[in-house]
């Protein structure tokens, strides 16, 4: 499927009154065009470029997609003076193509200038669960959304990717990797489901149990995510006593790096005390990060209380004992217990 032949088409987009801009003017709609087999589909590149070998047949989406998923075939196209009907993602993406050509901002962005904004927008979903907020992660969600469009209309500039592109090679991991429901391998459980899931993707060309642990997580979270991945062939301990024997093995050896003052020894200590920490932590089923976040928001709200309380008797913290900020740190205590 040549560049040329996918990107062809100029027409003008007309939305429904109700939708952002009664009109967005000329837009490059992208013909859906797909590559075979990804292991043997050749390059991104080569897959924009063209590839004679491949067949009209090949070019269509794999059968068992368009069965299971027929809107995945579907074009908003106009015929004469009609229009068939557009959905609200291909408008979603529409404006996002616009702004890349319209807004002086937009347009100077990329995939590294955007990158930490992707993580913020996450934690602000997480954010929103945590806090049982259904409208706010209605509006969280919108906002990660926009970073998977606004990077995938990055790479279809480039000729690297579009975002039908993403979703078909999404859908067809999901069905790969779901054979329980769209095969006929037997799973009655969710542990055999892991466990089906852990053997397809080694068989789809990682090397190790470990391959697909972000090195970007957060530290807490990777150390949980490793350790889960090894406990599923069997590298794990077996009683919980052993792994917090472990834990004090590790605080004796940081007390021990301490007197030799040694900072990259005592860095290294500390390090193997947290991992043992998130280990036992895993064993008694809490989650480290969310165990910390949770410790963190508690210490903010009680100091927190302490300054509102210094304020209100005319003082400032930092220009007060401590013994007196430990005193109101004290009877806010005893105040969440009531």
């Amino acid at each position: 499927c040549s560049s040329q032949s996918r990107y062809s088409g100029i027409r003008k987009v007309a939305f429904p009154t109700n939708s952002v801009g009664s009109n967005f003017g000329t837009e490059l709609q992208p013909q859906i065009c797909v590559a075979p087999n990804p292991a043997t589909a050749g390059s991104a590149n080569e897959r924009f470029q063209g590839n004679e070998k491949w067949t009209k047949k090949q070019r269509r989406p794999p059968l068992n997609l368009l069965r299971l998923f027929p809107m995945m075939h579907r074009h908003s196209t106009t015929t004469g003076n009609s229009m068939k009907k557009t959905s609200a993602f291909d408008e979603y993406i529409a404006i996002v193509r616009r702004l890349r050509r319209e807004c002086p901002w937009d347009r100077d962005q990329t995939h590294e200038s955007i990158r930490s904004m992707l993580i913020e927008e996450a934690y602000e979903v997480v954010e929103a669960i945590d806090g049982k907020d259904l409208g706010a992660l209605k509006m969280e969600l919108g906002d990660l959304l926009l970073h998977v469009a606004m990077h995938s209309v990055m790479a279809s500039e480039r000729r690297a990717f579009s975002i039908d592109d993403v979703i078909r090679a999404s859908s067809e991991k999901l069905i790969r990797r779901h054979p329980h429901v769209f095969g006929t391998t037997k799973a009655s459980t969710a542990r055999e489901v892991k466990a089906n899931w852990e053997t397809i993707k080694m068989s789809e060309g990682r090397s190790s149990i470990l391959d697909g642990v972000p090195k970007k997580l957060p530290a807490l979270l990777r150390a949980m995510r490793l350790q889960e991945k090894a406990a599923k062939v069997g590298f794990d301990w077996k009683d919980k006593k052993d792994v917090w024997k472990k834990v004090e093995e590790e605080v004796g050896e940081l007390q021990h790096a301490e007197t030799s003052g040694n900072r990259d020894r005592i860095e290294q200590e500390l390090g193997d005390l947290f991992f043992a920490l998130v280990n036992y932590a895993r064993f008694l089923g809490v989650n480290p990060e969310f165990a910390l976040t949770k410790a963190s928001d508690k210490f903010s709200k009680r100091f927190r209380r302490v300054e509102h309380e210094l304020r209100k008797q005319g003082k400032e913290a930092g220009k007060v004992r401590v013994e007196e900020m430990d005193r109101m740190w004290d009877e806010g205590k005893k105040q969440e217990t009531r």
